[in-house]
């Protein structure tokens, strides 16, 4: 089936290769990873997030959920049944793909991007709140006693508060496609390493594929192949609906038209 870019598509998918080629040009810069570092703590937020909130759904408990300053993350929750593991240990990846998917579709489907913004900044403030104050790793003894998850949680949703707040339409929107491309992209690389990590080769390093295989008997490497299949037929159907053309009116904070609000 031909897939085709639609006319009123087009400027947003300027915006989105525009995003993909600084993310790409940036791998090569030296140092470049001190410009990258933010979002990559908010796609490790999206990635722990998502082993969370599949918990919750499945009736277990977090026990802790922490973002270390090297940009991984650990999230701990009580076991339940065989399907609630499998569910839990395939949020992480598979959720940050889904969220980079759907950041792109909203902002598509004319929802805008100062709201997916906003609603950004909340789900990384819950996930702070609640597991980065109330249930720390480390316990509390003064000020250096608080977690680095609390401090970078803040940081982040107040930084979403902000380009929501006061840029303009265009650089919001940029923003929120650069964010997704950071989701897809991260999600992306981590699996390859997960896959190389689960080859029987690698040396022996704790990943969520191993969980999955420790709960079910499958190989690890299979569940780092499944997930690598989720993640690009996600990929396809977020891009497939990206292009497609909507009947609503432009909204006024799409890239590179001229807006009254810009």
């Amino acid at each position: 089936m031909r897939v085709s870019i639609s006319h009123d598509a087009r400027s947003q998918a300027m915006t989105l290769l525009a995003a993909a080629a600084i993310s790409i040009v940036l791998w090569f810069i030296p140092f470049a990873e001190i410009l990258t570092y933010p979002f990559r703590v908010f796609v490790t937020f999206i990635h722990e997030g998502g082993h969370a909130i599949a918990a919750v759904l499945t009736g277990n408990s977090v026990q802790s959920l922490s973002i270390a300053m090297n940009a991984s993350g650990e999230t701990y929750t009580t076991k339940g049944g065989l399907w609630s593991q499998v569910f839990i240990a395939s949020a992480g990846y598979v959720g940050s793909m889904l969220f980079g998917g759907l950041l792109l579709i909203l902002i598509r489907k004319a929802i805008a991007a100062r709201v997916v913004l906003l609603g950004s900044a909340g789900l990384i403030m819950a996930l702070t709140i609640i597991y980065g104050l109330f249930k720390p790793l480390v316990s509390w003894s003064g000020l250096w006693g608080v977690p680095f998850t609390f401090f970078a949680g803040i940081l982040l949703s107040v930084g979403l508060v902000a380009v929501a707040r006061f840029a303009k339409p265009r650089v919001a929107t940029f923003f929120v496609s650069f964010l997704a491309v950071q989701c897809v992209l991260n999600a992306l690389l981590d699996l390859k390493t997960v896959f190389f990590l689960s080859s029987p080769f690698a040396p022996s390093v704790h990943t969520d594929a191993q969980n999955m295989s420790i709960a079910t008997g499958v190989p690890a490497i299979l569940w780092t192949v499944v997930w690598i299949a989720l993640a690009f037929i996600i990929l396809w159907f977020s891009m497939r609906l990206y292009v497609d053309s909507r009947d609503e009116k432009p909204q006024p904070d799409l890239p590179f038209e001229d807006s009254p609000l810009a």
